[in-house]
């Protein structure tokens, strides 16, 4: 397969709904059911070893109007929540055999209650994750977490999620991860090998896919783009932060690509790449997932670390990346992007470095203001 025709497959997967995804993959796997996954980060692993195709649940873009969920929902909450809810209410869920959420914020919170009121019939799940992630009790009560989870799954499925089964879908998912990695990496030193765009699309494909069928894929891409010519061009290394749950429109990334960034890293689809090294699938697999969450998570603005703030986790991803500015992109109303702007704001002024902020909404389908910001962000550095 031909690099563009697995980046124009992988835009194709990602702009599916979460039931035509499934559909999708039943071309292939007729009997294939699928589990809905709400970012940021839920263990694929269990779920896939269930048999299951992990769905990722990243709202519905432009594609479904909201006729239902704006009265369940106060108007000022971020668009991922409201679509998601639409969806349910409209029955487009019912395919999967479930949905799982996880402690983000008060909204995915609220929105996993919702759900369960008013889908019944729809099996739900709640994470309850760590919040000190260096307690001496995180560990056993991230794996008791997990533990709950598989046996709620295993007993709604009526079949049994057994730990060698979970230890096969870690080295599975160990795989990818590491194939995403050497992207990023590559892409870091090369930018003009990938665009961020099309690796956004990259690892949302991965959403939609099961991993035994990603696993190719990214090995192909990987191998196109590590030895095609990369297409080098001036600009600013940037990070792109606060886009951690609800992803950007790709003409987002498109707009700031164009506007003369250099997009080094970002959190985009970050909870289906959280482990910063593979997970070790020993007897306890499930204890390994508990134990990788607590000390190999990436940074994100919804791991609360008391040793390492926030703060911190980010000009370190801006070091590691080799970065020079960051572009904040966080969804209208997400308040744990919002409110943690205050503080990255003020560090990264005193700092002295260079940053934009830039909200998004799903709707959103013109870019014109938001490329004359970057143009202008972009050139009073290039020309300064």
């Amino acid at each position: 397969m031909t690099l563009d025709a697995i980046l124009q497959q992988c835009r194709d997967l990602m702009d599916l709904l979460p039931a035509q995804a499934l559909d999708k993959a039943r071309e292939k796997r007729p009997a294939l059911g699928g589990f809905g996954v709400f970012p940021v980060y839920a263990p694929v692993e269990i779920i896939h070893a269930a048999g299951l195709l992990p769905v990722g649940l990243f709202g519905a873009g432009n594609k479904v109007e909201l006729s239902h969920a704006e009265s369940r929902f106060q108007s000022f909450i971020c668009s991922i929540a409201k679509s998601t809810l639409e969806l349910v209410l409209r029955g487009d869920l019912n395919g999967l055999e479930g949905l799982v959420f996880s402690s983000i914020c008060d909204v995915a919170r609220n929105l996993a209650s919702l759900v369960k009121r008013n889908a019944p019939d729809l099996f739900v799940d709640y994470l309850h994750l760590p919040q000190n992630m260096y307690s001496a009790q995180s560990a056993r009560y991230a794996r008791a977490e997990l533990e709950r989870f598989r046996r709620n799954l295993a007993g709604h499925l009526g079949r049994s999620i057994p730990d060698a089964a979970i230890a096969e879908s870690l080295l599975l998912y160990n795989r990818v991860r590491e194939l995403v990695r050497r992207l990023y990496r590559h892409r870091q030193v090369h930018p003009g090998a990938i665009s961020a765009a099309d690796l956004y699309a990259v690892v949302q494909a991965g959403t939609r896919m099961m991993p035994e069928d990603y696993v190719p894929l990214l090995d192909t891409l990987c191998e196109h783009v590590q030895t095609s010519a990369a297409r080098e061009r001036d600009g600013v290394k940037v990070i792109i932060e606060g886009a951690f749950c609800e992803g950007p429109p790709l003409g987002l990334i498109d707009v700031i690509e164009s506007g003369g960034c250099l997009v080094q890293d970002d959190d985009l689809t970050i909870g289906w790449r959280l482990f910063q090294s593979d997970v070790t699938a020993d007897e306890d697999p499930l204890a390994a997932l508990a134990n990788a969450y607590l000390v190999s998570s990436v940074y994100t603005s919804v791991r609360h670390d008391q040793k390492r703030p926030r703060t911190e986790g980010l000009l370190e991803r801006m070091r590691h990346a080799g970065a020079e500015a960051v572009l904040f992109a966080p969804a209208k109303f997400c308040e744990p992007a919002l409110l943690d702007y205050v503080l990255f704001k003020r560090k990264l002024d005193d700092a002295g470095v260079p940053h934009l902020k830039i909200e998004f909404e799903e709707k959103m389908w013109t870019f014109e203001a938001t490329r004359t910001e970057v143009e202008t962000f972009a050139e009073s550095m290039l020309f300064d």
